[in-house]
């Protein structure tokens, strides 16, 4: 299985105590991985946008310890979280095979977010990313033979055990998860740099988030994956999302941005379109969702402008567009679309280059 590669079976060095502290992003999905299979797997490859501003610091304490099992403390800004900690368990014993190290010490997690947690920005994909990272750190002072290419995958298979999507937060700008037969090196195992031109229009593209609803996820991601499993469009699905990965490419290229924006609004309605026809059934999309992609779609006819909109699996809307195009857009959200968030906040993001060492 190509997933041994990850295995180390002796490592050069030992450690006693320590600290170790990364900060990974958030990404946002163009074309949406939605259905699952084994262990965090895929059912069809996606690529998204890795973002700048929406962030997880990560550091994690470590000291050698004799007795047995994982010991763990979760610390979210300043505050013990226990809520988290089962998550973290699962995490430690799906990875424990590539981490042989992880029961013989006590870490304390302490982890803080750029964003606010209940702002309905999903923290798991840069959460799971960071935590995955300081523990790469700590295998590669045991291993310093380890290469920064391997440090980068590891990491990335290592995430996705955590929570799928984090996968593709360890790099950026654009990364791929899932095998797809036109993109070489992609993989369901870890997320990888889309390895095509890509044309200067996608260069810096903003994404402003617009918060519609702050509340807790009306449905996990787990559950709203597992219900593709017998979903009466599935088949259908992975092909509709397998082809416009294919349609990206050339789009990537040569800049077209009407394309762009077509593939892209039509994925964020396909992923609502299979949770609104799932058993158990959710619309996750508020009033104010719909109020916001009408009035984007009303602004791009009367001006010709090449904003757009996506959304993950929740309310908020993610209003994407030309870095050259950002202070028409900004005033047209201000203006118009600030009345449909919560409170009117919203959060301006941009494309970023992926996760970056913090030195303590």
């Amino acid at each position: 299985m190509p997933q041994h590669k990850f295995i180390v079976c002796n490592y050069q060095h030992s450690l006693t105590s320590g600290i170790v502290s990364w900060q990974a992003p958030s990404n946002i999905a163009l074309v949406k991985y939605w259905g699952k299979y084994g262990e965090q797997m895929p059912m069809n490859a996606s690529v998204s946008f890795t973002l700048k501003h929406c962030n997880t610091k990560t550091s994690v304490s470590f000291e050698k310890k004799q007795s047995e099992g994982f010991q763990f403390e979760v610390f979210l800004d300043g505050k013990r979280e226990e809520g988290f900690e089962p998550k973290i368990n699962k995490f430690f014993e799906r990875v424990e095979a590539y981490l042989p190290f992880l029961k013989d010490f006590k870490f304390k997690i302490e982890t803080s977010n750029s964003f606010p947690h209940s702002s309905g920005i999903a923290s798991s994909a840069s959460g799971m990313s960071a935590l995955a990272l300081c523990l790469m750190e700590m295998e590669q002072r045991m291993q310093p033979s380890i290469t920064d290419d391997y440090f980068k995958e590891k990491a990335s298979f290592l995430a996705r055990l955590g929570s799928g999507s984090a996968c593709r937060s360890v790099e950026g700008p654009l990364i791929v998860w899932g095998e797809h037969p036109e993109i070489d090196g992609s993989s369901n195992l870890f997320g990888t740099k889309y390895p095509f031109d890509i044309h200067e229009n996608f260069r810096n593209y903003q994404d402003t988030i617009l918060l519609v609803d702050k509340g807790e996820k009306q449905v996990s991601s787990t559950l709203g994956h597992d219900l593709m499993v017998d979903h009466p469009f599935a088949a259908e699905r992975f092909r509709q999302a397998k082809d416009n990965l294919s349609k990206l490419i050339p789009v990537f290229k040569n800049g077209d941005l009407p394309e762009f924006i077509k593939i892209v609004e039509s994925e964020a309605l396909s992923l609502h379109a299979m949770m609104m026809t799932s058993l158990p059934y959710f619309i996750l999309m508020k009033p104010n969702t719909l109020e916001i992609i009408n009035r984007i779609w009303k602004f791009r006819d009367e001006t010709g402008s090449k904003v757009c909109f996506t959304l993950d699996a929740g309310a908020n809307v993610h209003v994407l567009y030309p870095k050259l195009e950002k202070d028409n857009v900004l005033h047209f959200i201000k203006k118009e679309l600030l009345q449909y968030c919560k409170n009117g906040e919203f959060i301006e993001d941009e494309v970023g280059l992926g996760a970056t060492n913090i030195l303590v």
